[in-house]
């Protein structure tokens, strides 16, 4: 897990569908909203893009982001 990637949400564009939410099994967002809130940013994995794939329209950025596309290794299918 890792404290240096974790999303941030552009609150000006998200259209709160709650697909982040729900593709998260990672306890980083705040469940039984659609709203995404972070509330556990130490446990987004570093390298998953999982929620920023799904995310229609395109709110999601990660803090640490080097612009290289790699998979996390993690059992989530991110990328």
């Amino acid at each position: 897990m890792s404290k240096k990637w974790y999303p941030v949400i552009n609150t000006e564009t998200c259209t709160e569908c709650g697909a982040c939410v729900a593709k998260c099994s990672h306890g980083v967002y705040e469940t039984g909203t659609n709203t995404p809130k972070v509330i556990y940013a130490e446990g987004c994995v570093d390298g998953c893009r999982g929620c920023q794939n799904l995310c229609p329209s395109h709110s999601i950025d990660y803090v640490g982001d080097t612009g290289q596309n790699s998979s996390c290794g993690c059992s989530c299918s991110c990328v």
